[in-house]
């Protein structure tokens, strides 16, 4: 096996857990029964669900037409768009941001997660991660031969705060870990970390010199009216802070592929140089399309919120009808991560069970860490009936399939 193909073997399964077989279904039957509803993919939001930004396609054909000038901008991404964002996000997270040496535009946040972590982990490398968190940060640090240093957060045990077991994180450190890397909200769980919680990992982070990669994506779609703290407005190195955010989720342009990085220019600059190597730069066309993040009509950012919090509602009443299922309110995001009673199945068996018998597509738990074995997330960005019918049919099978 060549060193490229052993690397990229380490990664596992694809980017989507518990996609694999996935079948498009024309009606659903069980045992001969027709179901209500039509197949849900809960791996990921539908794109069709909700509108992207209003003016959105026009910003990218305004782009195509200035041709080669934003087709081939800096491998950072164009100048005047990094202005324009570098006053945005310094207005949204209360700290200054460079848009000359403290940003980079990258293809999608995932994009800015290699990135980020490829310019910071080194073989051996000890990091400390969140379990349960974003499945491609386990995947990334083994990818690139780093040690991982799990630290547990005590998402359905807690309340006021997410959870996160500080004393862990503060071992990790203590036994060599120089990278701490998080997402907040919190995916698949979407809690959010409390001010406490944030002003201690910049404390944890400032007295061992550690970096720390903050993933805050879902960091507009905040529920109930919640608060939320920036790990870069805190009392910490700037020069070890690396944040992410894009628009592809709550605002549904992932089909534009945009992200964006920013914080320290050391990282920054190493980020830039990995980016050229592989990808040259975010799609030049695309770029463009940033304009209109941030910038949304009056009232447009408030609807979303509501009708995501309306899907939200509707589907934890559902869940919370069988006995022994664990859930914890989603403050943020649009993920749902229940816990739920002992099955005749293991978590892989009763994803695929889901599949093929309800027409619904979750991701198992032990892709957030290997201990969620009775876990599944959903992304609940969906049709509203169609979302409701989903779980409907996926309780039904919960309680046949229970022990």
């Amino acid at each position: 096996m060549s060193l490229l193909n052993e690397k990229f073997s380490k990664i596992g399964v694809d980017h989507a857990p518990g996609q694999e077989g996935r079948q498009q279904v024309g009606e659903i039957r069980f045992r001969g029964e027709k179901l209500p509803g039509k197949p849900v993919d809960f791996s990921h939001g539908d794109v069709d669900a909700f509108e992207p930004i209003p003016g959105s396609l026009d910003e990218f054909a305004a782009g195509y037409k200035r041709g080669g000038k934003q087709a081939y901008t800096e491998y950072r991404g164009g100048g005047s768009i990094r202005e324009d964002l570098a006053a945005k996000l310094a207005k949204f997270t209360g700290k200054s941001v460079s848009a000359d040496n403290g940003l980079i535009i990258t293809p999608g946040t995932q994009g800015a997660l290699f990135l980020a972590m490829g310019s910071t982990i080194g073989r051996g490398d000890k990091v400390a991660i969140v379990e349960p968190d974003y499945f491609a940060n386990r995947k990334l640090v083994q990818f690139f031969d780093g040690e991982l240093v799990p630290v547990r957060l005590d998402y359905l045990g807690s309340t006021g705060r997410a959870g996160l077991d500080l004393t862990q994180l503060e071992d990790a450190f203590k036994a060599g870990a120089r990278l701490f890397l998080f997402s907040n909200p919190n995916n698949p769980a979407g809690v959010i970390y409390s001010p406490a919680e944030i002003g201690a990992i910049a404390d944890l982070a400032e007295k061992y010199g550690a970096t720390v990669i903050a993933d805050e994506l879902y960091s507009r779609l905040l529920y109930d009216g919640r608060g939320y703290t920036h790990l870069c407005a805190m009392n910490i190195n700037p020069d070890n802070v690396i944040t992410i955010i894009g628009p592809s989720k709550t605002e549904s342009l992932s089909g534009y592929r945009l992200g964006t990085a920013f914080g320290s220019p050391r990282i920054i600059e190493r980020m830039e140089k990995l980016q050229a190597i592989v990808s040259l730069r975010a799609a030049g066309y695309c770029q463009a399309v940033l304009k209109t993040w941030f910038s949304e009509p009056s009232g447009w950012m408030e609807e979303r919120i509501m009708l995501h919090q309306a899907i939200r509602d509707d589907l934890l009443k559902i869940l919370r009808s069988v006995a022994g299922l664990e859930v914890r309110t989603t403050e943020a995001g649009s993920y749902l991560f229940p816990r739920i009673p002992a099955l005749a199945v293991n978590i892989q068996e009763f994803v695929k069970v889901l599949r093929l018998q309800a027409g619904v597509t979750v991701t198992p738990g032990t892709e957030f860490g290997p201990h969620f074995t009775d876990s599944f997330r959903l992304n609940f960005s969906q049709d509203h009936e169609a979302a409701i019918q989903a779980i409907e049919r996926s309780v039904k099978l919960i309680e046949r399939y229970r022990k």
